[in-house]
């Protein structure tokens, strides 16, 4: 006798399920990693670590960019001591760890192998980083286009990508040395077919980099071309977002193979991650958020050939703050929920042979291909940010979508259409409805800092950066040097300012000046252009806009969109792009005469950097221009701005654009005594 009824004897065997992993790292090395701890002992089956901006961007804590960013939208790791904190008693031979990590990619990669060394005092290091399996997202180019977490020109940053996948090819085996991202490209506004297209260009830019330095021979190409890994972007319109990802699979067979002539179908095979979109989350209603991350999950697994390696998703309350561990146990559940319960994994292709499907994989196929040889025609992926023009593109995408959003063309439940609604339980204490980071990790921060550079051999240290920088100046692959480093006790500022004497540092263009706004400007975005004209008339010189973007936050998305659409209303608009202190922003202000100040902030850090600027502007003796301020900020925290001095503040819900082109100048209008 068994205990199984007849249906059950006959289910097919189930797939093996992806991994699943959250999002996760905030304040301090050793809360993030008690989150790890727990999130695993709920079923995670993997780590997804995320840093905060100063590690990030190669700064330590004391830096005076970090002011304000450190702990904020992630674990600051600025030593090898923070390093050993963050992986307690998580062994990590036997771990599989994704590390959203750019710039300073070969750094954080050189402290996670030497802190799996530390942990097995018994075994060879070789055999060690042979055991390691992980990815770092490493991709710098989207970084240019949209994330803004570069440091080096990016011949440089090349040459680190390079360096780091000639090392793990023939040290770590089982790493992933660059996740191509395109799903940055469509939180910055990318079609379906510019993601496709500017993701395989970065993939070809990266190849050829490698192919170039001579450090893989062709008998070994075939195993890199195995471990580049892609993270995508999965939106609500799921079907055609399935369609993309088998697009993707299609075309990555066809480059790998007739570009770089390799052989081995496996190695060729499309492997991918993925971040559902984050960008259709809505602080409207945010309860809806929900069955959007469902839609956008089946998107990823749905369809067998073109499956998902890894998925994690966002927390349903994500556009406004900070998740909390409960909400990132509930994505945790859907995708358990799929996997597990569900009959999913236990049959073939769901879409082989649909015609709707072949037809739109082939529309996508097409005009990505298009778009690649109009790349590939400019001199390729570092070309095109060099010019500005793959910026310019996303920018001028994201603009049409905002615009048909706010005419109602695309509609979004709960926003722009029913928008009536009854109290949510979810949001019924807002300011508990987020976790808020510990507002003393920075102190902590510069403590641990100030007290690991009193313990460790200074001679060490200088003479391990001193042998970095002399590599940096030949053709050395760079990643013994760092793990030299790491060894030593350098700093993760100390790792980056090295290099940054050597490389150089690197602005990336905007993207502004080259986008193109609202094609029509309709009835409300010209009575706004008649008051800009009408105000500047009064006030005799045209009105002239300062976008701002304080502190090391890159997603510029929202601050181009606002740059955008001002210059669409009339204003001079004056938009440096990102990473700037409150100095800058305050002497930008007083050197353009600016009639208004806009901030713009993401990472969690405006109550630290924009009292900064406003007190900047009154000892500048423009105490009178007004300042505003829009990004993620909870309703208590506005208040406070408000009460200390800001005209405005405006937060994901305020989705028109040109209603707040409106706003602004009646502020100014106040701000300059006008009726």
């Amino acid at each position: 006798m068994t205990d199984t009824t007849p249906s059950e004897q006959s289910r097919p065997a189930k797939d093996r399920s992806w991994l699943m992993r959250t999002y996760a790292g905030h304040s301090t090395a050793e809360a993030s990693n008690q989150l790890y701890r727990t999130n695993l002992a709920k079923g995670q089956t993997g780590l997804s670590v995320a840093f905060d901006l100063p590690t990030q961007t190669g700064y330590d804590p004391d830096s005076v960019l970090a002011r304000g960013e450190v702990g904020k939208v992630g674990v600051p790791i600025m030593h090898m001591g923070e390093m050993r904190k963050l992986f307690d008693q998580i062994p990590l031979t036997e771990m599989n760890t994704s590390m959203t990590i750019n710039a300073t990619a070969m750094w954080l990669l050189a402290m996670y192998q030497v802190a799996a060394e530390e942990q097995n005092p018994g075994m060879d290091p070789a055999e060690v980083a042979a055991k390691l399996a992980g990815t770092t997202q490493n991709d710098i180019i989207k970084e240019y286009l949209s994330r803004g977490t570069y440091v080096f020109p990016p011949e440089h940053s090349l040459r680190l990508i390079s360096d780091m996948i000639a090392y793990t090819v023939h040290q770590i085996p089982k790493w992933n040395p660059i996740n191509i991202c395109s799903y940055h490209l469509q939180e910055a506004g990318a079609t379906p077919v510019q993601e496709i297209a500017y993701a395989m260009c970065t993939a070809i830019a990266v190849l050829d980099q490698v192919k170039a330095s001579g450090q893989v021979s062709e008998e070994d190409f075939g195993k890199v071309v195995g471990r580049i890994s892609f993270f995508v972007n999965a939106g609500v319109r799921f079907v055609e977002e399935m369609c993309k990802m088998r697009a993707f699979v299609e075309l990555w067979d066809e480059i790998t193979r007739e570009r770089y002539g390799v052989e081995d179908p496996k190695m060729r095979r499309f492997r991918y991650g993925v971040q559902v979109n984050s960008l259709g989350l809505t602080e409207a209603q945010p309860e809806n958020n929900v069955q959007r991350i469902v839609l956008e999950m089946l998107a990823v697994t749905l369809s067998k050939n073109a499956r998902a390696r890894a998925v994690q998703l966002p927390a349903w309350n994500e556009a406004l703050g900070l998740p909390r561990p409960w909400d990132q146990q509930w994505s945790l559940r859907l995708q358990q929920v799929l996997a597990y319960e569900s009959d999913l994994l236990e049959y073939g292709d769901l879409f082989d042979g649909s015609p709707v499907v072949e037809a739109k994989v082939a529309e996508l196929v097409a005009g990505a291909k298009a778009e690649i040889d109009r790349v590939q025609a400019m001199g390729g992926a570092i070309a095109a940010v060099d010019t500005g023009y793959m910026k310019s593109e996303l920018v001028s995408s994201h603009a049409r979508r905002r615009a048909a959003i706010e005419s109602g063309e695309e509609i979004i439940v709960g926003v722009n259409k029913f928008t009536t609604t009854e109290p949510s339980p979810l949001t019924a204490d807002l300011d508990a409805a987020i976790m808020v980071a510990d507002p003393r990790a920075e102190e902590a921060a510069k403590a641990s800092l100030e007290a690991w550079k009193a313990q460790r051999d200074e001679a060490a240290v200088a003479e391990a950066l001193a042998a970095l920088a002399a590599a940096a100046k030949t053709d050395a692959n760079l990643m013994e040097a760092t793990l030299a480093a790491a060894r030593a006790g350098a700093t993760t500022g100390e790792w980056a300012g090295t290099l940054r004497e050597v490389f150089g540092e690197f602005r990336a263009p905007t993207g502004v000046s080259g986008a193109v706004g609202a094609a029509e400007a309709g009835a409300e975005l010209s009575a706004v252009r008649d008051r800009v004209k009408a105000t500047g008339e009064e006030l005799g010189v045209k009105l002239r806009m300062l976008v701002g973007k304080p502190g090391l936050d890159g997603h510029s998305n929202g601050a181009e969109q606002v740059a955008v659409r001002a210059r669409d209303a009339g204003f001079e608009v004056i938009y440096q792009g990102i990473r700037l202190t409150p100095e800058q922003i305050v002497a930008a202000a007083v050197a353009e005469d600016v009639h208004v100040v806009g901030l713009s902030i993401l990472s969690g850090s405006h109550m630290s950097l924009v009292p900064s600027v406003v007190e900047g502007l009154r000892e500048a003796g423009l105490g009178d221009v007004p300042v505003i301020v829009g990004g993620i900020v909870p309703e208590s925290d506005a208040k406070t701005l408000i009460e200390s001095g800001v005209a405005a503040v405006y937060t994901p819900k305020d989705f028109s654009l040109t209603e707040i082109m409106a706003d602004i100048v009646e502020v100014i209008r106040k701000a300059n005594g006008l009726s």
